[in-house]
């Protein structure tokens, strides 16, 4: 059984509160001033959040810091935020929803989140406005399942949020890079099925309750892994780069749960075992 200490949870709370609002100013600040400040606070932020509630990541494969990136990954837990935020020079891709939320959504406007509406006739507004990011440096972090899950798995991703992935900066597809995050361990012992969705934020969970039980467990550890870039000319559709990407991002995670390699179920039905990345950091 996992164990929540009460007190525990009232202490990180209260220092991630308070970090979070001593950082909101320090980050309007860094945008008046300069875009790459402004870049690097939230790196710092969601590093210093990872310390606060004592999570470990270790860190896999390499990742694509030239050119226009669009980071592809599965999606637990809003805790995923700062565990990518936190290695990840870049803007996350959300929903309009979450700018709505109380202190996320604020958090999020001053990461320079893009917010997104699904309606079609936002469609072309938001396809220019990514561009318009990509060339200006920026490189966007996208949870391409839409939702997130129970942790044990990778849901399906959604074929029409690739869209960003067929924009061209000057003459060159955007490089799409999966990521995959596995929640393994918990005190040094490995985490188990059952125990995992106890980190996963999914259906109607109560964000408030579920966050308390978070940090207030022990030490968690999270492997978070970069695998192969790709290109969208490199499949006949976006469709195809959607299902590549999902069979990567989940053959990443399997591997994680089960401590070994695991093999590559490709959309055409081949399956490869790739060798294990090692591991960059801790």
């Amino acid at each position: 059984m996992i164990y929540n200490a009460p007190v525990r949870s009232f202490v990180r709370l209260s220092l991630y509160v308070g970090w979070i609002l001593i950082m909101i100013p320090v980050q309007a600040i860094a945008l008046l001033l300069s875009t790459r400040m402004a870049e690097r606070v939230p790196l710092l932020v969601h590093k210093v959040v990872m310390w606060l509630v004592d999570v470990k990541v270790v860190v896999k494969g390499e990742q694509c810091k030239d050119g226009a990136v669009l980071f592809v990954s599965n999606h637990a837990s809003y805790a995923d935020i700062s565990i990518i935020g936190a290695h990840i020079r870049g803007c996350f891709v959300a929903k309009a929803e979450v700018a709505k939320w109380p202190l996320f959504g604020i958090c999020a406007k001053l990461s320079r989140t893009v917010f997104v509406d699904r309606r079609a006739r936002y469609a072309r507004q938001q396809a220019e406005e990514m561009k318009r990011r990509f060339q200006k440096g920026d490189r966007l972090i996208l949870f391409a399942e839409g939702t997130s899950s129970d942790g044990n798995r990778v849901l399906p991703f959604r074929s029409s949020l690739f869209a960003t992935a067929e924009i061209d900066v000057d003459g060159k597809p955007v490089t799409v890079q999966p990521v995959s995050i596995a929640y393994t361990r918990l005190d040094g012992i490995p985490m188990g099925r059952h125990f995992r969705p106890f980190f996963a934020w999914y259906g109607d969970m109560d964000m408030f309750s579920h966050l308390w039980g978070i940090v207030g467990v022990g030490r968690s550890t999270v492997v978070l892994e970069f695998h192969k870039p790709v290109t969208v000319r490199d499949f006949p559709d976006r469709k195809a780069l959607a299902a590549h990407c999902q069979a990567v991002v989940a053959a990443g995670v399997s591997s994680a749960l089960s401590g070994r390699p695991q093999p590559l179920l490709l959309p055409g039905g081949e399956a490869v075992v790739a060798p294990a990345p090692k591991p960059q950091s801790a």
